[in-house]
């Protein structure tokens, strides 16, 4: 597809087919965001990053000095030595600037012999008796041990669990974080943060109202939020410091300072940073660094991070837990502040339109600048990935296609009149491998909607798993790739209850959104061929052939969601909608983890996919 050269495509074919050429107005708009009004050429040339294969031959550098990320230095001239080791590397040509050097592994790791299955879980759904009005990460560790002890799930998919900004009213949804880097103090499980046992009484009202929220299934994130933060600032108070936490924040640096400064910035002066005093809309500035120094509530934002990494360590021993990991940030957010210099304006990224979702979908986030991350050395790229990692078996990329191009969106202009922007895949795909082999992890690679050809081949080739969605494929499980994570359904689709039953459609139709219900229609119906469920069986019956069904998929990994594992009718998130009419992201499982375990039906969809042969461990 040929591109000019600030990246943005002259149009794209789309779902159905037709070519949608890149409107002139459209171009003038992204160029514009881009901070461009009048472009000559392309981008300055940036030299200051490369990223190269390991084992690469015949790759040139300029005299200079190379200091390698372990602080050994090498003189080089002419070409670079072919066995330098992975990593982060430094080289300072004679009389240049400094370039950063990466040297990435060939693919992304994975096990050999990996054939794996687990449950997908929306983690704020999962409550247990003990849960504050959410699920936290004591019920993450809890499902994961259950889970693979039990059932002999060995894999646990967790919704995105970034950071919100701190002030309500909170953002829902888990794709909109205001920080890709941290987490979210909702998923605090407040009774083992240390010191909490000896102040139970004290804690035990706040627990108490807590707990009381059990009893909606709608999750109240800021009543959660208020009762959390009111019982951290009773712990933080006693709180006399410790090595471990020390050594947080040494590790985490800078970035975390930033993000704890945010947040305490943002308790103080609203959650859209735009609109706080000048003096605090750039992380750089005087008065932000005395604010950091002086203010005691960041080394309290510091300390609930801390917390936070315990506490999901402790999960990521008991299975492997594949994080997922959103295309973009919330604008107002924390990671937008940080890296505001690097973002498009006034353009937001979404999706064309499509035969599920006719009008297109804007997602609200704000892409970066291609030739300004590079400009960069992916620092952002390189953080947020690492953080998505930390204590990760796998690492899900959502809408994994933007590491090719995304769709931008100008400001007035609906999905319609949007346009692709390219972005420098095989250098973010380097980096991609090189974090996936420090982490030991296994990536995958959300690919669903408007794919462009060459891209799967790719992802291939790099050894990101496809994500393979019965939903939308012709033929039975037992063809899907063997590099692919293989489900039934996601979190924006209808669940096998909803689809069945026809509740899905009849939810669509009382919302306005127009189904595309012959669509829905053929699904429904190959999967009555597929499964050989007879018209009206009932859902638990067409679930559990569902799963037998999946379980002949060769994929490395298989998921089943939790919804469709207790029969729900409705779905985590439904596209087109907002917060005023629907509560997506805000409903909890009906069953509380403790009911969980001892109901019949998860039994039985791991008895279904407990058919596959488990791989062995083995690096690949």
């Amino acid at each position: 597809m040929a591109a000019d050269a600030w990246g943005i495509d002259e149009g794209y074919e789309d779902a159905l087919g037709a070519w949608r050429a890149t409107a002139p107005a459209t171009r003038a708009a992204l160029l514009a965001a881009m901070g461009l009004a009048e472009p000559a050429g392309g981008p300055p040339r940036a030299d200051g990053v490369r990223v190269l294969r390991a084992g690469a031959r015949g790759a040139v550098a300029p005299p200079g000095e190379l200091v390698l990320e372990d602080g050994t230095a090498l003189r080089v001239s002419g070409a670079l030595p072919p066995d330098l080791p992975l990593g982060y590397h430094a080289l300072h040509p004679d009389g240049g600037g400094p370039v950063r050097l990466v040297v990435a592994p060939p693919a992304c790791f994975l096990p050999q012999g990996l054939r794996e299955w687990g449950l997908a879980v929306q983690l704020y759904a999962l409550r247990s008796a003990a849960s504050w009005g959410i699920g936290d990460a004591g019920d993450l560790r809890e499902l994961a041990r259950w889970s693979a002890g039990a059932l002999g799930g060995r894999l646990v998919l967790v919704s995105p669990l970034g950071a919100g900004t701190p002030v309500t009213p909170l953002e829902p949804s888990p794709y909109f974080p205001s920080s890709r880097r941290y987490r979210d103090p909702l998923y605090l499980c407040v009774e083992e943060v240390p010191g909490a046992a000896g102040r139970a009484r004290d804690l035990a009202p706040l627990a108490a109202a807590g707990r009381a929220l059990n009893g909606q299934r709608r999750i109240d994130r800021d009543a959660v939020l208020g009762l959390k933060l009111a019982a951290l600032g009773r712990l933080f108070a006693g709180f006399a410091g410790h090595p471990a936490f020390d050594r947080y924040c040494a590790e985490q640096g800078g970035a975390l300072t930033e993000f704890a400064t945010f947040c305490a910035l943002a308790e103080r002066h609203g959650r859209a940073w735009r609109a706080w005093p000048a003096e605090y809309r750039r992380p750089d500035a005087p008065a932000v660094r005395r604010f950091a120094e002086s203010a005691e509530r960041v080394r309290f934002h510091r300390w609930v991070q801390w917390l936070l990494d315990e506490q999901l360590a402790r999960a990521a021993r008991e299975a492997r837990i594949v994080q997922d990991l959103p295309v973009g940030v919330d604008p107002d957010g924390a990671d937008a502040w940080a890296w505001q210099d690097l973002l498009a304006r006034d353009v937001t990224v979404g999706a064309p339109p499509d035969r599920y979702v006719p009008r297109g979908q804007d997602w609200g986030l704000p892409p970066f600048v291609p030739h300004r991350l590079r400009a960069a050395g992916y620092e952002p790229f390189v953080q947020t990935l690492r953080a998505a990692l930390r204590h990760a078996g796998g690492l899900r990329l959502d809408h994994v296609m933007g590491l090719f191009r995304l769709f931008w969106i100008p400001r007035g202009l609906g999905p319609g009149q949007g346009a692709y922007v390219r972005y420098p895949a095989d250098e973010l795909l380097g980096i991609v491998a090189l974090e996936s082999w420090r982490a030991r992890a296994v990536v995958v690679g959300e690919d669903l909607g408007t794919v462009e050809a060459g891209v799967r081949e790719r992802l291939a080739a790099e050894r990101v798993l496809s994500c393979r969605v019965l939903w939308f494929e012709e033929g039975a499980p037992a063809g899907f790739p063997a590099l692919a994570l293989a489900s039934v359904t996601t979190h924006d689709l209808p669940t096998i209850a909803g689809l069945w039953t026809g509740s899905d459609v009849r939810e669509q139709r009382a919302l306005g959104l127009a189904p595309n219900e012959e669509a829905l229609g053929a699904i429904r119906g190959r999967l009555r061929v597929l499964t050989g469920a007879p018209e009206g069986a009932p859902v638990g019956e067409v679930v559990r052939r569902t799963h037998r069904l999946l379980a002949d998929a060769p994929s490395v990994m298989i998921t089943a969601t939790l919804e469709d594992v207790l029969e729900l009718e409705e779905r985590p998130n439904m596209p087109g909608t907002t917060r005023a009419v629907r509560p997506n992201w805000s409903v909890a499982l009906p069953l509380t983890l403790e009911a969980l375990r001892d109901d019949p039906r998860p039994r039985a969809v791991a008895e279904a996919l407990g058919r596959r042969p488990v791989g062995q461990e083995m690096d690949g």
